[in-house]
C-alpha cells in the first residue's frame, strides 16, 4: 500500500509541475554561421540588430531576443566563424513567429545576412531557464 500511495503522490507533483515545466521552456535556434568574403563583425552586428528589429514587429516576435556567439576556443566537432542564436519564451510564440515570417520584413533582411554570412545549418533547442 505504502508503494501505492508514494506512486499515487509523485504521480500528482508531476501533474502539477508540468505546466510550470512547460511555460519555462525557450525555443533557441542555432545557427553554424560562416562569415563571407570580406564581410566583418561590424556589418553582422549591424545586419542583426535590423533583424531584430523586424524580428520584434512581426507576429509572435515581440519577445524575441538574439545573441551572436564568437568562439574563443574550439575544440571536437566546432565548426564556422560564429553562431546565430535566436530565442523565443516559448514554442508556442516561436510557432507564431516562424508561420508569420513568410513575406514578413524579417524576410526581406535575411537577403542582406546572407550578403554577409552563410548560415547553413541549425538546431533546435529547448533551453530551461533556472530561477
Amino acid at each position: 500500500m505504502k508503494a501505492l500511495a508514494k506512486s499515487t503522490l509523485i504521480s500528482l507533483f508531476l501533474i502539477i509541475a508540468a505546466p510550470v515545466y512547460a511555460e519555462s521552456g525557450l525555443a533557441i535556434q542555432i545557427f553554424e554561421c560562416e562569415f563571407n568574403d570580406d564581410a566583418t563583425a561590424d556589418q553582422l552586428i549591424e545586419v542583426a540588430a535590423a533583424w531584430l528589429k523586424a524580428a520584434r514587429n512581426t507576429k509572435g516576435g515581440k519577445d524575441i531576443d538574439i545573441g551572436i556567439r564568437f568562439p574563443i576556443a574550439e575544440g571536437g566537432d566546432a565548426g564556422g566563424d560564429f553562431r546565430f542564436v535566436i530565442s523565443a519564451p516559448s514554442f508556442a510564440k516561436w510557432g507564431e513567429f516562424t508561420d508569420a515570417y513568410e513575406g514578413s520584413e524579417v524576410e526581406a533582411i535575411d537577403d542582406k545576412f546572407y550578403d554577409v554570412a552563410d548560415c547553413d545549418q541549425s538546431t533546435l533547442w529547448e533551453g530551461i531557464v533556472i530561477k
